[in-house]
């Protein structure tokens, strides 16, 4: 693949953003790779994320009038890409820092085609919007690359939904805010101040950036290693929401192990989410509260297990809420919102848990949770060895019928029981000797002769004078049992060694239909055991939680 490095005039576009430039999807524009011999060949990338020259590919969609006219936003966004390449974070920052106006020179780095185009775009518009479309272009293009670089939208709508108001003079922190987004979303009265800290450089450049843009009173973001090297250690925070990094085990435990941060407990290295939610909750004034994304695993973990029962014990947990699959920017699996609430005193702790279940729901459905995926637990019943917080596991069974759900198994049962004394052939005294003492034939033999062939998973009558019942039932007879059996001790069906009786039709199908009831009373007798268990346990659940009481 011929490599052609990307400058500010020879911008590499990927097969999304032709896409986007021509108005198509993205299989529109693998076809047309496929179909057109002269569509620009890539120019870098790799063989599985290939890179065009912009130019090279609007000289072909015109000659093809496939094209549309490239915005100056497309072209800004190919610019920074092409001068930038993978830092392009970089570019966003360094556009968003010029557009302030906080200095008059560009950063060196800022070619100058792209200064010229965002402010161009900054006349017809507003310097916040086209920063703010530069954070959605690059949170889309992160998004569709499977990574989760940043918060995604469907989870910072959620945050946004469960954090409601805030007060007018509210202090809002993010310690882990990446480019902004969540830490700009949440309030909107103009005297609410912002803090943020991010430990990589060009994000928090970028949030600043535009935090000032957006002309918010007081925004204030840090770069560094918030669990590291907090640089708000004073701070207490009306309201603190975070997105933290994930199955991060390096988040310093071994240094970090005296810190007085870790009042619930101190977080083993597999369990980091549960420092950051610690680091948040020191940074949480009395009566504040904390939303804190965390993956659903972190509810049930048998590392977290101590941490997640001080938090119950304490009532300083107050809601769990799981987002419905697809929610979380890369992958399908749930997530969950944990909230927490700083105790005022000792007596204004929360004596229950808010369990909120949205896992069944369109992930772009309505946040207000329907009647029958709520439930309020008491801690006492979430304090047991595994202090499970899935609220799943509870919403399900607080709105178990469980009257409902007796009488159908009872009904049930009584069923089967009358049935399986129907089914039990009437049977009389036979001769002394066994059937398969007198005249019988082989199944190898039955099989050669093409009587019977094996189906799945017992063999079948292929002839209308052997009944397959009949068949059947004597292959699993005692003496065929026998012939059938390994050394091993093993069941192994031997088509050679089996032998059925040599019998009239008529007398196979009477012996058939006895077969048959006993096979059918053998499946009948499973499931009157397997609803014997079911209904045992479902009533004795019911009687010691009181959903069930025995009659006066």
């Amino acid at each position: 693949m011929p490599q052609t490095p990307a400058t500010p005039t020879n911008p590499l576009v990927t097969g999304s953003e032709i896409a986007r430039i021509a108005g198509v999807t993205r299989a529109a524009v693998s076809n047309w790779r496929r179909r057109y011999d002269d569509f620009p060949a890539p120019a870098g990338g790799g063989a599985h994320s290939p890179l065009f020259d912009l130019a090279e590919v609007q000289a072909w969609l015109d000659k093809q009038r496939k094209g549309q006219d490239v915005t100056d936003e497309v072209h800004l966004w190919q610019v920074l890409r092409g001068a930038y390449g993978d830092d392009i974070l970089g570019g966003l920052a360094d556009v968003a820092e010029t557009l302030t106006g906080r200095g008059t020179d560009k950063p060196s780095t800022l070619p100058e085609q792209a200064l010229v185009l965002a402010r161009r775009l900054a006349e017809d518009r507003s310097p916040a919007e086209v920063v703010n479309d530069l954070a959605e272009r690059f949170t889309d293009s992160v998004r569709r690359a499977g990574s989760d670089q940043v918060t995604s939208p469907r989870v910072v709508r959620a945050v946004r939904h469960f954090a409601g108001d805030t007060a007018a003079d509210a202090v809002l922190f993010d310690p882990a805010c990446g480019i902004g987004t969540l830490l700009l979303a949440m309030g909107s009265a103009p005297g609410v101040r912002r803090h943020g800290q991010e430990s990589d450089a060009r994000s928090a450049r970028f949030a600043q950036a535009r935090g000032d843009l957006a002309e918010r009173t007081h925004i204030d973001v840090e770069q560094g290693d918030s669990l590291r090297s907090d640089r708000w250690p004073e701070l207490k925070a009306d309201l603190v929401v975070c997105d933290p990094p994930v199955s991060d085990t390096d988040w310093g435990r071994e240094e970090l192990l005296l810190d007085p941060r870790w009042e619930l407990g101190t977080p083993s290295r597999a369990e980091g989410e549960l420092a950051w939610l610690q680091h948040a909750y020191a940074h949480t004034a009395p009566g504040g509260r904390v939303i804190m994304v965390m993956p659903a695993s972190v509810a049930y973990r048998k590392a977290g297990r101590r941490i997640r029962a001080e938090l119950v014990r304490r009532g300083i947990l107050t809601q769990v809420t799981a987002l419905a699959p697809g929610t979380a920017a890369a992958h399908s699996l749930p997530v969950h919102l944990w909230h927490l609430r700083r105790p005022r005193t000792p007596d204004d702790s929360a004596t229950t848990v808010r369990m909120v279940d949205l896992t069944s729901n369109d992930p772009d459905a309505p946040l207000d949770p329907r009647p029958e995926q709520i439930t309020d637990v008491d801690r006492i019943d979430l304090l047991d060895d595994v202090v499970d917080l899935t609220p799943g596991r509870y919403v399900e069974e607080s709105h178990r019928d469980y009257g409902a759900e007796y009488e159908t198994l009872r009904r049930e049962l009584a069923e089967q029981l009358d049935r399986l004394a129907e089914l039990l052939p009437a049977l009389t005294a036979g001769e002394p000797t066994g059937a398969l003492d007198g005249p019988s034939v082989s199944v190898a033999d039955l099989v050669r002769a093409g009587l019977v062939e094996f189906a799945d998973p017992e063999p079948v009558s292929t002839s209308d004078q052997l009944d397959t019942d009949f068949l059947q039932g004597f292959l699993h007879s005692t003496a065929n049992t026998r012939r059938s059996t390994t050394a091993s001790g093993t069941f192994r069906l031997d088509s050679k060694g089996a032998r059925i009786p040599q019998m009239d039709i008529a007398v196979q199908r009477r012996y058939g239909s006895a077969f048959r009831a006993l096979k059918e009373f053998e499946e009948r007798s499973r499931r009157v055991t397997e609803l014997s268990r079911q209904i045992a346990t479902l009533a004795r659940d019911a009687l010691s939680t009181g959903a069930l009481r025995p009659h006066d």
